[in-house]
């Protein structure tokens, strides 16, 4: 193929996962992205229910016509202790992966100017006027590309930043008899065996008789399926239930860890999502981290619009003190991974839960940062805090 067949556009954005999705549906209702060209690229058609997202918030917001379910409540619990958790002024939401692909991909194709295309990304290479994009089937330029393709070898060929996952498996259940409170999420349930990790039992009841309910790890290495499923079952038992239906499955990995990706940003290349560190580091939320960092692209992208050439993605990431707090976090569990039971029960025994969403959302000043950070026990932070200073 010559260059003149080349097909050209403005952005291109390569992958197309919730980041891709947020900002390319917030282009969308800026009405400022009219008159330019935009390609999605995939292999993935996002025609399957591949995954649940959930984070809290306090009002309604853009995504509130496909969320399918609200919680005012919470239960952290672990085998010393259960706590209910009343969570207004936020409610904890949940969102199924195909309502979001639906929802957006509805909307984007209303817009001729927006394409996608389902074709594997095999090369990017950035020229000094555009970007060269390759697939498996065609050859494309753009002036500006948004990647959101993980690459799993950037944070875990080094050693300097921890990487933990945060691994899960999930069945959507429906029993015989009614078992669960649909109006309580249990949110963090540590009464699982540990055994020298970060274990613990996630619920989402939707009915008094369906529910998600997620066996997750906050650890170095992924479990065989089977090690996943026992414990499910186990836990169901313990729970009294015998008699379930499993609907639907789920499992997944997402990267914990401060590596900054953001490095890799180039004059005309833009990581997002996990592969651009939009994942909230010591909790693998990503849901909220990506709304927020989608709106600041979009907003950053019409404010240098008018000196493209000056539009340089290096200065979009600012690394906050949050950063901070999660590499303390996430060194103390990399290298005391057993540790996650009791600091996070510290945190949530006596701890102001509104305040602790918002110290989670990056929300809170430095004096509330305190507040939170003193309920956690003190000698593992100290420690993490000067192994992270002379490392």
């Amino acid at each position: 193929m010559n260059s003149s067949q080349i097909k050209h556009f403005d952005y291109i954005f390569t992958g197309t996962g919730l980041a891709s999705l947020m900002t390319v549906y917030k282009m969308v209702l800026s009405e400022k992205f009219l008159e330019k060209s935009i390609l999605l690229l995939d292999q993935d058609l996002k025609k399957t229910n591949d995954r649940t997202w959930c984070f809290w918030d306090k009002s309604e917001n853009s995504w509130d016509s496909v969320i399918s379910k609200k919680w005012d409540l919470a239960l952290f619990a672990n085998n010393d202790f259960n706590r209910h958790l009343t969570l207004k002024p936020y409610q904890y939401n949940q969102i199924k992966g195909i309502d979001f692909y639906n929802f957006v991909f509805e909307e984007i194709s209303k817009h001729s100017n927006i394409v996608f295309l389902n074709e594997k990304v095999t090369d990017i290479n950035e020229l000094e006027t555009h970007v060269f994009v390759g697939t498996e089937e065609n050859r494309y330029t753009c002036n500006y590309l948004f990647n959101s393709i993980y690459t799993k070898a950037f944070a875990e060929g080094q050693t300097r930043f921890p990487v933990l996952k945060q691994h899960f498996m999930g069945w959507f259940v429906k029993t015989e008899t009614e078992v669960f409170n649909p109006e309580e999420a249990t949110f963090m349930d540590f009464s699982v065996e540990q055994k020298g990790n970060t274990r613990f039992m996630y619920v989402l009841p939707v009915s008094k008789t369906e529910a998600l309910v997620e066996y997750t790890l906050f650890s170095e290495k992924l479990l065989p399926k089977e090690e996943y499923e026992n414990e499910i079952q186990l836990y169901l038992k313990k729970r009294g239930i015998q008699k379930f239906e499993i609907l639907e499955k789920e499992q997944g990995s997402i990267p914990m860890t401060c590596y900054p990706f953001w490095k890799k940003n180039t004059k005309r290349v833009l990581n997002i999502g996990t592969a651009g560190g939009w994942t909230k580091a010591s909790t693998g939320y990503t849901f909220k981290n990506s709304d927020k960092k989608s709106s600041k692209l979009v907003k950053f992208l019409l404010e240098n619009k008018t000196s493209a050439d000056l539009l340089t993605m290096k200065s979009f990431h600012k690394k906050n003190r949050f950063w901070f707090y999660d590499l303390l976090l996430l060194n103390i569990l990399y290298r005391h991974n057993e540790l996650g039971s009791a600091i996070f029960s510290s945190l949530f025994r006596k701890g102001n839960p509104t305040l602790i969403f918002k110290f989670l959302d990056e929300e809170t000043t430095l004096i509330e940062d305190f507040q939170v950070i003193l309920k956690c026990p003190k000698l593992p932070f100290i420690k993490s805090l000067f192994q992270v200073i002379f490392k």
